[in-house]
């Protein structure tokens, strides 16, 4: 005789899971110890790739299950013991010990600092997007100390702008902690860190062919040209307005740029379509502004072609 189930009813109170914990540990380069290593969980219907806005961030539609996920926050680990802060795969590969030592040095100063702009943060429990943001301002710190072999810069410009966007989202959240200001601060730390790679790159510096993804996001990678694209960009929206002739400058260099990155995009099929869509959006309100430049009276101004 076949008995008829029922269905358990699931627990309307439970709260949906968004992230595991691993099986396998992370160690910490700086404290040898080992602590738990979280990630997202990605299937279910949790992520609904919504728009990708003109700086390379992929919203994603809430669902009614899930809610919001912010699926950046996942990407970087933190050590709840010395507050060090990396990109995951950068806790096997940082070994130097004079990379480490610094690190070891400036420890609490890290926390101090992250403690100030983020409180209550808490490194041990599944993160939230505060804890999120917390530890992507204390890998921010940590690539401070970082020696120059492991690409520092393009890291602590693609880590500024992640804050960027996730404190615009907790601004969204609780709009009454100013985050919104943070938010503009990271803009411009973005800024600063896109157009130090640029210069690290061209001047033999410090290279970022290693890398592996430029991001800026965790979709895609948009490669070398997504950072030509983001450092023009940035300068467009929040490049200083002090120095109106030195701002015209930048974006007559800018666009310069930009025209190369369709040169190259009409011959090769691998570069991604939407980064060049974007780039031309952008190349028509450098030209805009431009044009709307040469009609009023910038002294010493010249942007007439060569």
């Amino acid at each position: 005789m076949l008995r008829k189930t029922t269905k358990k009813a699931s627990d309307p109170n439970k709260k949906p899971k968004h992230s595991y914990w691993s099986k396998t540990k992370c160690c910490c380069p700086v404290c040898n110890r080992e602590f738990d290593k979280e990630e997202m969980l990605s299937g279910g219907g949790r992520m609904n790739a919504g728009e990708l806005t003109d700086e390379l961030h992929r919203l994603y539609i809430p669902s009614k299950t899930y809610g919001e996920i912010f699926p950046l926050i996942y990407a970087v680990g933190a050590c709840p013991r010395c507050h060090l802060a990396l990109f995951w795969k950068d806790f096997e590969e940082i070994k130097d010990k004079e990379t480490i030592e610094r690190l070891r040095d400036d420890d609490m100063n890290r926390k101090a600092a992250v403690e100030a702009i983020f409180p209550h943060y808490d490194l041990k429990r599944e993160r939230n997007l505060l804890d999120g943001i917390a530890m992507y301002y204390l890998a921010l710190l940590s690539y401070e100390k970082v020696d120059i072999e492991y690409s520092p810069t393009i890291k602590r410009a693609m880590i500024s702008l992640r804050l960027a966007w996730l404190c615009k989202h907790l601004h969204e959240q609780i709009p009454t902690y100013n985050y919104d200001y943070i938010s503009e601060v990271f803009y411009r730390k973005a800024l600063f860190f896109y157009q130090q790679t640029l210069i690290n790159e061209t001047t033999g510096v410090e290279a970022v062919g290693g890398l592996g993804s430029f991001g800026p996001d965790m979709d895609k990678n948009y490669g070398y040209d997504g950072i030509i694209y983001l450092s023009a960009l940035l300068e467009y929206k929040y490049g200083q307005r002090e120095d109106m002739k030195q701002r015209f400058k930048k974006f007559d260099e800018n666009k310069r740029a930009i025209a190369r990155i369709f040169g190259l995009g009409k011959s090769s099929k691998a570069k991604p379509g939407p980064l060049l869509e974007k780039a031309r959006a952008l190349y028509d309100l450098l030209s805009k502004e431009l044009k709307e430049a040469n009609t009023i009276d910038v002294e010493g101004l010249d942007l007439s072609d060569d």
